[in-house]
């Protein structure tokens, strides 16, 4: 049986996304305390695959596991998950939103509700804990605390949601990656994730995106990163469409790799449908 890890505890939006990946498999989860942690655990072999956040349509890229896939080690992306982020206000069975005298979150789903604490709660004490599965935990010791969590969480400590989907926008997504020492086999509807630097010269980055552009194909995503060698020096992390093993894609990278000082590839994975 394959060990998975994810972002803890449980109860967490990572949790959601671990069970949506793993539903039809046979897998013991294993809960850490931060990225760097489950993405080290994959490289020693403590966990077979990890499920870690990576971009959010509210609150943008997830710079902890960017910096981690970018640095020294071998593991390769071999899937993506996006979920719904739905936030709720949870209470102890039979408490009612009158009686609530304190809340309890993570400091980011907070910023997301913002309009709805101050449209209903208005003078209530807010606590700010380091997860929304912590904040489910302290909701559940008494009937004057409520908590701004995930379902998931509900059930794992036990309570009931009086609002859901109370974030101030509704459409709101997180994206996460299935990390792991081995990338996925081409299924025809996959994107390859790469990472590179260019030299420090003119037209440098152009030259190297026009490459895609000469083999007509798409990418859909770019983002800029500090590489941490000195002030205004950047890596790019870039997804296209395609499989790493198809004949445009490597003869590409091939080109690619001419025109960079640093590239590494982050694997080729099938592209999440539901979100396209």
């Amino acid at each position: 049986m394959i060990k998975i890890g994810f972002l803890g505890p449980r109860g967490t939006f990572s949790q959601e996304a671990l069970e949506q990946y793993a539903a039809n498999k046979e897998y013991t989860p294993v809960d850490f305390n931060s990225i760097p942690d489950i993405l080290n655990g994959v490289e020693k072999g403590i966990v077979d695959e990890a499920v870690v956040p990576v971009e959010s349509s509210l609150e943008g890229s997830v710079n902890a596991t960017l910096d981690m896939l970018s640095g020294d080690g071998e593991l390769k992306i071999k899937k993506e998950i996006v979920i719904n982020i739905s936030q709720n206000l949870l209470v102890k069975k039979g408490t009612s939103k009158e009686q609530i005298k304190r809340i309890y979150s993570h400091p980011q789903p907070v910023g997301q509700c913002r309009q709805y604490i101050s449209r209903n709660f208005p003078g209530v004490e807010i606590v700010l804990l380091s997860s929304t599965s912590a904040s489910a935990k302290e909701a559940a010791k008494g009937n004057f605390y409520a908590a701004i969590a995930s379902l998931t969480a509900a059930k794992v400590y036990g309570l009931e949601a009086v609002e859901k989907d109370i974030q101030d926008v509704k459409e709101s997504v997180t994206r996460f990656l299935i990390v792991s020492k081995n990338s996925a086999a081409p299924t025809g509807n996959d994107k390859t994730s790469i990472v590179f630097s260019t030299e420090d010269k003119p037209g440098s980055l152009y030259r190297v995106l026009d490459i895609f552009n000469l083999w007509d194909i798409n990418m859909t995503r770019i983002e800029s990163r500090p590489s941490r060698l000195g002030l205004g020096k950047y890596i790019f992390f870039v997804d296209i469409q395609g499989h790493m093993e198809d004949e445009d894609v490597r003869d590409a990278l091939t080109m690619v790799k001419r025109k960079t000082s640093f590239l590494k590839l982050l694997g080729s994975y099938p592209r999440f449908e539901d979100y396209m």
